[in-house]
């Protein structure tokens, strides 16, 4: 759900699936009742957008360990083939094991529909509570322990070109959802942020460190062990993408800030690749994919004719842009790491942001390269003027992550683009479906 759009209460539908529950484990839609909510005292995790590229990879992770999990998503950048392959993964999981496989609810919704999000929240109240409190009252408590925020929009160019849509969904769409979750006492946030917010810092060549980007003053040491504060703002934002993403980060500090009971955990990805090693879940728009993996997989299955390569005279080996490309897999355990870092009480209650990438960069070039190896294809390119809104260079510093989370990457790219490789001989044809 990466890309959404708006839909009404009364098209808001609900899929149940768990190896556990009573109901049909057959993915079908069923009338919103709950029947298998009353009673329960289970306690889920919430992912808006989970069945998109990064959100389905993180749902599949939190069903290894253990979580059940609630997932929004309207379906209009993703399938819902992919909440199947999740179900299928799951079960496949748990089957080796011997272990029953935690649950998972699916709610055909837009994350921005008032009605429907205190309609679906309402239905994982614990039984003794109730969402219409009186004064006196004992407080309303949810069985939804954390949420997770993947329902932006997230294309560079097309924010350039739309800014309205992106700041009323990624920006005004927040604030509505996060006033919701505090009326239910949600107060555990992990939102999907992006490298972006450094905007044009990124040029400086440096790896990028959390306090380069900040929202109140902060303290920190150098590399050289000098203490330095910096206070909060930005520098240089290059595109609406970027901004909203700033924005949501600023809103969410200033949330945490005022009420000192939220936790937000900002993960600033820098570039997910890659896939599940299954093969069976990868990087699958219905729109024109932006992003450099899909665009080379549209080459490679005869979809586009060439790659265009923007920009080969930045300040960089061989002139074409640098990024850190993370593993979507790394990418997902650590969503998971937040949530056990917030859980466990690690990380302090308010607001702080983490650096979710590798530390290494790589060039346009060397992925192609990696990706032509991974294949035994050769992939024809076109050189192209730099594209509005890109930055030379992308790297983080992510001992922050490695530090407080416990997590840091483990996977190469050569891994990346192995799986992804995987992924395509399971679904080589000429377009993807839809459905």
């Amino acid at each position: 759900m990466d890309n959404h759009s708006d839909s009404d209460v009364s098209s808001q539908r609900r899929v149940h699936s768990s190896s556990v529950s009573s109901l049909d484990t057959q993915s079908t839609e069923i009338d919103d009742s709950c029947e298998d909510l009353q009673g329960s005292d289970r306690e889920y995790i919430l992912v808006v957008g989970g069945l998109g590229y990064i959100g389905s990879h993180t749902c599949l992770e939190l069903l290894k360990s253990g979580y059940n999990i609630v997932i929004i998503d309207n379906l209009s950048n993703s399938f819902r083939s992919v909440y199947t392959r999740l179900e299928n993964l799951g079960r496949n999981y748990f089957d080796t094991r011997c272990e029953p496989m935690p649950q998972i609810h699916l709610y055909v919704s837009d994350y921005r529909d008032e009605a429907a999000m205190k309609q679906i929240l309402g239905e994982y109240v614990r039984p003794h509570t109730s969402p219409q409190l009186l004064e006196g009252e004992a407080r309303l408590e949810s069985r939804i322990r954390g949420v997770i925020h993947f329902g932006a929009y997230k294309s560079v160019s097309e924010s350039i070109q739309q800014p309205l849509k992106y700041y009323a969904n990624n920006v005004a769409g927040l604030v509505e959802f996060c006033s919701i979750l505090n009326s239910f006492q949600i107060k555990t946030f992990v939102f999907s942020s992006s490298a972006t917010v450094y905007g044009s810092i990124a040029n400086s060549g440096m790896p990028l460190r959390e306090e380069h980007c900040t929202h109140q003053e902060e303290a920190f040491s150098d590399h050289e062990g000098v203490t330095k504060t910096v206070l909060g703002g930005c520098t240089g934002l290059t595109n609406p993408y970027g901004r909203t993403k700033w924005m949501c980060e600023a809103i969410l500090s200033d949330l945490a800030l005022a009420d000192p009971e939220w936790t937000v955990l900002a993960l600033r990805y820098f570039n997910p690749v890659g896939c599940d090693e299954s093969g069976l879940l990868g990087e699958d728009p219905r729109g024109v994919p932006t992003n450099l993996m899909p665009v080379v997989l549209r080459v490679l299955t005869g979809i586009s004719p060439v790659l265009d390569v923007f920009g080969t005279d930045y300040p960089t080996a061989d002139g074409t842009a640098v990024r850190d490309f993370i593993h979507v897999t790394d990418l997902a355990r650590g969503h998971i790491a937040a949530l056990a870092a917030a859980f466990d009480g690690r990380v302090p209650k308010g607001f702080r942001t983490y650096n979710l990438g590798s530390g290494k960069g790589h060039s346009v070039l060397d992925v192609v390269n990696a990706v032509e190896s991974a294949s035994s294809s050769k992939i024809p390119l076109r050189i192209l003027g730099r594209r509005e809104g890109d930055v030379g260079s992308c790297v983080a510093m992510p001992k922050r992550a490695e530090t407080e989370l416990d997590w840091k990457t483990e996977k190469s790219l050569e891994t990346c683009c192995r799986d992804v490789c995987n992924f395509l001989d399971n679904f080589k044809r000429p377009a993807m479906p839809v459905v």
